[in-house]
């Protein structure tokens, strides 16, 4: 039997669709999809199913001092045992094997974790293939011409994860400490994590610090026979063109001139045609900068991109080449979009006389630049956001095979009352590259065509007051564009970097702004032990891990030169353990004050019960035992909007989604307690035999719902949404004989209806909510899934999928089997 291993498992799928002409089943084996013909099988791993960590003895965080980590042994394990089990049990038949996982440094090393396990389990011949994107020519050529695992990629791999393991587990735990910040509120480090913070905290500060300075602008409008244009006041500063005055005076004295003027005689006409070229080939950091002007996140336009990589539309993502190959054959391509949704701007392609790809700087042998396979999915069978991360992808390919656009541009410069005003007009004279790829500006500027010496009626003068403006924060795709620049992180690891900042709570908002925690572990890091945040060393490593993969540095070289590194760290901050506590301790509360306590003046902070639940409490506790409730649902943070009756800030709860702002506690609690119980019907549960009522209730959380006036003998509840004014219709359920309810909050009233079936009703997109988390499956298809009753995660688990893909539009029975696997993998976790 040949065994092939690929890294997901619609990698799986799809190969073997491939290799097989479509014959392959699948077949469950441990929760994971086999696919299977002849004497041949694949299976899909879920990435990394090895994963490091230090032994037992060293997980007790209380009693293993930070500082030991630095020399611990390293320990392998299964992540995945259902996985690791069912690759052990197909390894034992296998006659040989191949590695077909991705080709990069991450994909070498679980190749090389899927090698060392059927090496435990049999003597067997394993080979590798390699390929950029998987369409049946590339796969087939792929299993056609092996190769051998490149160990020397993949131990640039284990180096990162061992070198990120002690990093991260060590300085975390020794600041965690520090600040006594245990559990789930944790103080997270990292290698690459933490000088990327530190980028944006200093953006911050920079935004901070910012004095904003004065200045004033002047524009006319000008006619020529009625036709007219804007052109803007300009002086002379020492040998260049000012627009901006400094002065206010001197800005008056412009305006008035300028308003005594009714003509302005035209002084210097110049015409120039300018030549714009075709955008370089798409690399992984201009692709993620590309999509993140279409509203993506680096790690939302990443994860489509894999999806479309992995179904065969498009090559590998990850990549630092902008260089097609030479056995690319762009006519090939670009003939293959004929006939299909993108057919006009193919053929005008293929009309051109010659077809020249651009080329970027860099060129690399591992993958392609990011390009289209020339396999066009249906439009149905992608969702919209897949659909316009592939149209992208496409045109950007477009773009690089195109003409340059042609530009006219003409500049006039006239003179009113010993005024200076000029206008810069443009306009498209050869769109080229722009008529097949939209999302590069080519907006024009109307200038007429004027002759030196003419008189232009002067219709309008403004005088604009403004300020200078602060940097603007980085953006996600100019944040990777900087981490590249500075050697942070990996074309495959970036995007990653900025969300584990989101979910470790450092930065919020996009663009990315740090929280005052963020800010207080870089200035701590900055006193204390500058080398946590520094960009140098950070890249150091990185070359030194690139080194590993072309043979010139082993991986014992350099984890042994990064603990060296991490020991110096060390020595610095164990000088100032109290300082560094002491700093963070005070940061941390500072994010979690929201001003005077009512009864004793002291603070009053964001605090969690032994329960996990989290409330308002005063900092003199126990001598003040003032509390203050918080909704259950979501994690409170403090923003720096502030109560002006109670001198509180308001707090916000950050739950995904359904993120909302619970404004002043203060607040919130004596509206409940001035509010009155409203009656609306009988308890369904209790009604009938204790005469329990149902009643409009607002709790001092903040949150109202339905009911019983017997709580807490009875607890049947519903709830109601937080805010707007709710009215009682008189029309009533006829299944619960409960009146229906609108809710006026903005200028539409939402009609709720009635209680038990509203809750019903929203229980039921809860299910659609859990179905949209998976991989690959959006909104759309979650709604046709329920329109077969498949509603929720286990409504999908137990259907059958070939049943279901007849009964779905643009759902397979494969997406549904890969979407099961998910589950699978899940609950072996």
């Amino acid at each position: 039997m040949e065994l092939i291993i690929t890294e997901k498992d619609n990698a799986a799928r799809r190969i073997a669709e491939i290799l097989s002409e479509g014959s392959a089943e699948a077949e469950r084996r441990n929760g994971v999809n086999v696919y299977r013909w002849g004497d041949k099988r694949v299976v899909g791993l879920s990435g990394h199913v090895v994963g490091v960590d230090f032994p037992p003895e060293y997980n007790d965080w209380r009693d293993v001092q930070p500082v030991e980590l630095i020399d611990a042994d390293i320990t392998k394990s299964p992540t995945k045992e259902n996985i690791v089990q069912t690759l052990r049990e197909l390894s034992r038949r296998a006659d040989e094997a191949v590695i077909a996982t991705d080709y990069d440094r991450e994909g070498e090393l679980i190749g090389k974790e899927a090698y060392e396990i059927i090496d435990d389990e049999t003597d067997v011949p394993i080979k590798r293939v390699r390929f950029s994107s998987i369409t049946e020519r590339e796969v087939r050529d792929a299993f056609a011409n092996p190769d051998d695992l490149d160990f020397d990629l993949a131990a640039a791999g284990e180096a990162r994860q061992v070198i990120d393991l002690i990093w991260g587990a060590a300085l975390t735990r020794f600041l965690s400490l520090s600040a006594r910040q245990l559990g789930d509120d944790f103080i997270s480090v990292g290698r690459v994590q933490s000088p990327t913070l530190k980028l944006i905290v200093d953006r911050e500060r920079e935004i901070e610090a910012f004095d904003p300075e004065d200045y004033w602008e002047l524009f006319a409008d000008l006619l020529k026979d009625g036709d007219g244009f804007e052109a803007q006041y300009f002086y002379d500063d020492d040998g260049s063109e000012a627009e901006r005055v400094w002065d206010e005076e001197a800005a008056n004295e412009a305006f008035e001139r300028l308003q005594e003027a009714s003509a302005a005689t035209v002084t210097q006409v110049r015409r120039r045609t300018r030549t714009d070229n075709p955008p370089d080939p798409f690399n992984t950091t201009a692709f993620i900068s590309a999509a993140g002007s279409l509203g993506y996140s680096a790690q939302r336009a990443m994860s489509i991109a894999e999806e479309l990589y992995t179904a065969g539309y498009m090559t590998y993502p990850r990549t630092d080449n902008t260089v097609y190959p030479d056995d690319l054959d762009p006519e090939e391509l670009l003939d293959a979009f004929t006939g299909t949704t993108f057919d006009e701007e193919a053929a005008s392609l293929l009309e051109q006389d010659d077809i020249e790809p651009t080329e970027g700087d860099d060129e690399t042998t591992d993958h392609p630049p990011i390009h289209p396979t020339g396999e066009l999915p249906n439009r149905s069978e992608l969702d919209e956001d897949e659909w316009e991360i592939f149209e992208l992808v496409v045109r950007r390919f477009f773009a690089t095979v195109a003409e340059p656009a042609t530009w006219e541009h003409l500049r006039v410069v006239a003179e009113a009352n010993d005024c200076q005003l000029k206008a810069n007009g443009k306009r498209l004279v050869e769109p080229g590259y722009h008529d097949v790829y939209p999302y590069s500006s080519a907006s024009e500027n109307h200038v007429p065509d004027v002759e030196e010496g003419e008189d232009l009626v002067i219709d309008d003068v403004e005088l604009e007051a403004k300020q200078t403006q602060p940097p603007r924060r980085y953006g996600q795709s100019r944040l990777i564009e900087k981490m590249e620049s500075l050697g942070l992180g990996t074309k495959a690891t970036r995007h990653n970097t900025i969300e584990k900042l989101y979910d470790r709570g450092y930065i919020e908002q996009d663009p990315p702004r740090p929280t005052t925690l963020a800010k207080a572990v870089v200035e701590a890091a900055e006193e204390f032990a500058d080398l946590i945040v520094s960009e140098e060393m950070t890249a150091e490593l990185e070359e030194d891990m690139a080194a590993i993969a072309s043979g010139e540095a082993t991986l014992d070289d350099v984890t042994d030169e990064s603990r060296e590194m991490l020991e110096k760290v060390f020595d610095a901050l164990h000088e100032s353990r109290e300082e560094v506590g002491d700093h963070l301790q005070e940061s941390l509360k500072a994010d979690r004050t929201l001003g005077p306590c009512p009864e004793c003046g002291e603070d009053l902070l964001i605090r969690k019960s032994r329960h996990g639940s989290h409330f308002v409490g005063c900092d003199g506790f126990p001598d003040c035992r003032y509390t203050l409730p918080l909704p259950s649902k979501g994690e409170p943070t403090v923003i720096d909007e502030k109560c002006e009756e109670h001198d509180l800030k308001h707090v916000k709860l950050l739950a995904g989604r359904d993120t909302f702002t619970h404004g002043c506690p203060q607040c919130r609690a004596d509206e409940a307690d001035e509010s009155e119980d409203e009656v609306i019907g009988d308890c369904p549960e209790c009604g009938e035999e204790d005469g329990g009522e149902l009643a409009i209730k607002q709790l001092r959380s903040g949150s109202r719902l339905v009911g019983c006036t017997r709580y807490p003998d009875c607890e049947y509840s519903l709830p109601l949404p937080r805010r707007g004014d709710i009215e009682i219709e008189d029309e009533r359920c006829a299944e619960h004989d409960l009146p229906e309810l609108t809710v006026h909050n903005g200028d539409e009233p939402w009609e709720l209806g009635c209680p038990i079936c509203n809750y019903e009703e929203y229980q039921a997109r809860q299910s659609v909510d859990d179905l949209v988390d998976l991989d690959g499956l959006g909104e759309r298809t979650a709604e046709k899934l329920a329109d077969v009753e498949v509603e929720t995660l286990q409504d999908l688990q137990r259907v059958d999928a070939d049943e279901v893909a007849t009964d779905v539009q643009g759902v397979s029975a494969d997406q549904i089997r890969e979407w099961q696997a998910q589950l699978g993998a899940e609950a072996a976790d």
